[in-house]
């Protein structure tokens, strides 16, 4: 039986605040609209609609929409080899490697560097992970298959340093957090207070992440270290209703913080047929995220608990934030899934 949105988001935030009651999640925070309705709630340690949580990769797109705004001012092309850009990357596979492989999971890339763990718990910078890609061994030649890879985003970021003269943090805030007025959001921690920052309930985490680590408190999710260093494929900060306004822009067919027709190429599968489809930074059909959307969907999922998409065949958008990881359920009962497929499954606006 078909059910409107607001039905639909009553019965997502039951799974929510059943989850909090029982000390499943430590927070968790809801955003759904479609034309005409605007959903939003919180639950646990969020108390308001300015609880910002650690995205995981929902910080992939938002820090390659800021790479993507020097597109729009011609500064590169997507074809452009890496080595351009980045001289220093010109071992192995690495000549035949371009923004586009980067964007899209195709470079042949490994999800992380070897000593991940060593450069965490070292506290190093940005610029220390860059320096370890050096030498990765490719897992295929670039642009003959699919492996979902965090270093890809970091040397696509890297680019858009170079090009910018600028960090990429201070990119991603002047290109796209600012113009788009998010905010409760941030790569990094910016200016977000203490009191808004959700923490991940890290004793659930994956290993790289800190999960089981015995030093681990000083680099972890939680750590001052992680939380301030940017990461461009995981380190970003935003609201559930700040992920909703990034969403909503990425569907406006207007020039603003972006080209319209730049934001069209993005959400649009780059992929060849037979690979996982990928636009540029987004997820371009949610298959991969085990949403039951349309096929004409984009979003992104995140390892620290997170999860938002918007289906472009009924107008709506969803945000589920939550502070429990990942993989500490199966992904079939994991709350923000649960949440998730109530908006999904809500009947389309009437013509």
């Amino acid at each position: 039986m078909e059910i409107d949105l607001l039905a639909a988001c009553e019965n997502a935030c039951r799974v929510l605040s059943d989850s909090s009651l029982r000390k499943q999640i430590l927070a968790g925070s809801l955003f759904a609209e479609q034309p005409g309705t605007r959903f939003s709630a919180n639950y646990g340690l969020a108390s308001d609609d300015h609880a910002s949580y650690l995205l995981g990769s929902i910080t992939i797109p938002i820090a390659i929409c800021a790479l993507m705004s020097l597109y729009d001012q011609k500064a590169f092309e997507l074809d452009d080899p890496l080595a351009r850009y980045l001289p220093q990357f010109q071992q192995s596979e690495y000549p035949k490697v371009t923004i586009k492989h980067l964007l899209t999971h195709t470079s042949g890339l490994p999800d992380q560097v070897p000593n991940n763990h060593q450069l965490r718990s070292g506290l190093s910078p940005l610029s220390a992970f860059v320096e370890a890609c050096e030498p990765l061994p490719f897992r295929f030649a670039p642009g003959t298959n699919y492996e979902y890879s965090s270093m890809g985003i970091l040397l696509a970021c890297a680019v858009a340093e170079k090009i910018a003269s600028t960090s990429i943090l201070d990119l991603v805030q002047e290109r796209v957090l600012s113009p788009l007025e998010m905010f409760d959001s941030a790569l990094g921690i910016g200016k977000l207070s203490e009191s808004n920052r959700m923490p991940v309930q890290t004793e659930f985490g994956a290993p790289e992440a800190g999960g089981g680590a015995g030093d681990a408190a000083k680099w972890d999710w939680n750590s001052k270290y992680w939380r301030g260093l940017g990461a461009p494929w995981g380190g970003g900060h935003a609201s559930a209703s700040d992920i909703g306004r990034f969403f909503r822009a990425m569907m406006s067919d207007q020039d603003d913080f972006l080209k319209a027709s730049t934001k069209r190429m993005m959400l649009t599968n780059h992929n060849p047929v037979g690979l996982e489809s990928r636009g540029l930074g987004f997820d371009v059909d949610m298959r991969s995220s085990k949403v039951s959307c349309s096929a004409n969907s984009f979003g992104h999922s995140g390892s620290t608990g997170t999860l938002a998409w918007v289906d472009r065949d009924a107008s709506r958008i969803c945000v589920v934030l939550t502070t429990l990881p990942a993989r500490a359920l199966d992904e079939s009962v994991h709350p923000r899934h649960l949440a998730s497929e109530w908006i999904a499954k809500a009947s389309r606006p009437k013509p």
